[in-house]
């Protein structure tokens, strides 16, 4: 490691740390775009033994406890971590991050297929041993650090993609995690009802090994040393919020872009037991792929259409709908309903993310983008595991008990039809509900008005996001 010169000012990269002059923008966008391949094969993985690991212990327990535990703890670690991988974001170089993360993910999953294969299947079902959380953080803790790679991937957008071309490629980001879904909810369902889990962690170990070994033929000429920047340590939680303090406003759109994680954590804990109730394992990770083309629809419009000229205007219309989305799609146990309801509430999802790293990308500097992408993903994240945590026991104890009874059925017969899953569906009206109020509000909120000033102001001048580094103090940074 060598020490590297004093950060610059303004928001266009350190001289001599990015050049761009190296290749056209045709080449850029090439490399860009192996980049995004890999890290989808990565996320779908990952997302592939998440989800695999969530079915199978759902289908043996039956216990909504557990996989809200499961989904709480993986969203609660990325929260924990995220100013970490963000602080490393800016520090190093972005395919040196990125090369680290896949190395350490495929360690850990190296390790989970050990534990599988020397404890006894009874052992590690039994929620009340340590071998099965065990064998759940070994998975969790690979999961979570293969998330540095996202943080590094917004960063390498604004390297590599013209600024006008961003808000496109945020699309392509968008559907590449619409694919994500898609392929690994097929996947996992039909490896966990045909294959098991252990054969599971096989495929999964093997297709981490090729997605790190195409990671390493990778090069980003452009970005000849990493960025200057005033990041110090492991955990710059002091830097990361100055960095979003620079800017006005930004706080405030990370804490609109926070509504879309509320009802988040309301699915994370009930979305899957509530479709493994109406299908067969098999079939709903079909179903719920077939619901994940949503993702790949609502790119393709941001590719196609962009945001619009108030990106956070459009963020809050968006997570109103998917307030409303998520109050009526389980009105009725209609397997339609269900499915249609998944597909449209993805279609607007990415609409909601790429808003914020689009306005991240034009008004914050690169030296500290690392630390305000990875500050806006703890604070997001925080809000899933909270109501997670919160609506899992209170479902498994409460809720669904009390709708499965003969009194409860009744009452909420009018309302929500009939069914085995009635509980969870009331979950989720109440969630709809308290999302649509709380977008509502933010629209008639005086803070509201000042972002959409402050965002029309950059976007008419982008010079003047070059003031929001002059507060930077200048700094060393290590270069790998």
């Amino acid at each position: 490691m060598t020490e590297q010169e004093p950060a610059s000012t303004g928001a266009s990269p350190a001289p001599g740390a990015i050049d761009t002059s190296l290749r056209s923008p045709a080449q850029r966008s090439r490399t860009f775009a192996g980049i995004l391949v890999n890290t989808a094969l990565a996320n779908i993985t990952t997302s592939y033994l998440w989800f695999a690991l969530t079915f199978w212990v759902y289908l043996e327990t039956r216990n909504v406890i557990a996989t809200g535990v499961i989904g709480g703890a993986y969203m609660l670690l990325i929260a924990l971590s995220s100013i970490s991988f963000g602080t490393f974001v800016d520090r190093y170089r972005k395919l040196a991050v990125m090369r680290f993360a896949a190395g350490f993910t495929l360690v850990m999953f190296v390790l989970s297929g050990v534990m599988f294969l020397l404890t006894p299947e009874t052992s590690m079902l039994d929620l009340t041993q340590p071998w099965f959380w065990i064998f759940t953080v070994i998975i969790l803790v690979g999961a979570v650090v293969e998330n540095m790679r996202n943080i590094a991937l917004s960063t390498t957008v604004t390297i590599l993609i013209e600024p006008d071309r961003r808000a496109n490629a945020n699309g392509l980001v968008g559907m590449v995690q619409g694919l994500m879904l898609i392929v690994t909810s097929v996947l996992s369902g039909l490896s966990v009802g045909l294959l098991g889990m252990g054969w599971t962690v096989v495929v999964a170990l093997v297709s981490t090994a090729l997605a790190f070994a195409h990671l390493l033929m990778l090069r980003m000429p452009e970005e000849v040393r990493a960025a200057a920047t005033d990041a110090h340590g492991g955990f710059d939680l002091r830097g990361s919020l100055a960095a979003v303090l620079a800017v006005a406003g930004l706080f405030a759109l990370i804490l609109f872009s926070t509504f879309n994680n509320f009802i988040g954590g309301v699915y994370m804990a009930l979305v899957d037991p509530y479709g493994l109730e109406m299908f067969p394992v098999e079939l709903w990770g079909t179903f719920f792929a077939i619901g994940s083309t949503g993702f790949l629809v609502g790119g393709a419009l941001i590719g196609k259409f962009g945001l619009g000229s108030n990106p956070l205007r459009t963020m809050l219309i968006a997570v109103i709908l998917m307030g409303i989305l998520g109050a009526v799609f389980t009105l009725r146990e209609w397997a339609w309903l269900y499915v249609a309801g998944i597909f449209l509430y993805l279609v607007v999802v990415p609409f909601v993310e790429a808003a914020e790293q689009t306005v991240i990308q034009q008004v914050v500097p690169l030296q500290r983008q690392g630390r305000v992408f990875g500050f806006a993903m703890a604070f997001e994240s925080a809000a899933a595991p909270i109501t997670a945590f919160l609506i899992a026991p209170i479902a498994q104890v409460w809720i669904i008990p009390y709708a499965r009874s003969a009194e409860g059925a009744a009452q909420l017969a009018p309302l929500l039809g009939e069914g085995t899953s009635r509980g969870i569906a009331l979950v989720f009206l109440v969630a709809g509900i308290i999302m649509i109020a709380a977008a509502l509000l933010a629209f008639l909120t005086p803070v509201y008005r000042r972002v959409t000033a402050s965002y029309a102001e950059a976007a008419a001048d982008p010079s003047t996001a070059a003031d929001t580094d002059s507060r930077a103090s200048a700094g060393r940074t290590p270069e790998i």
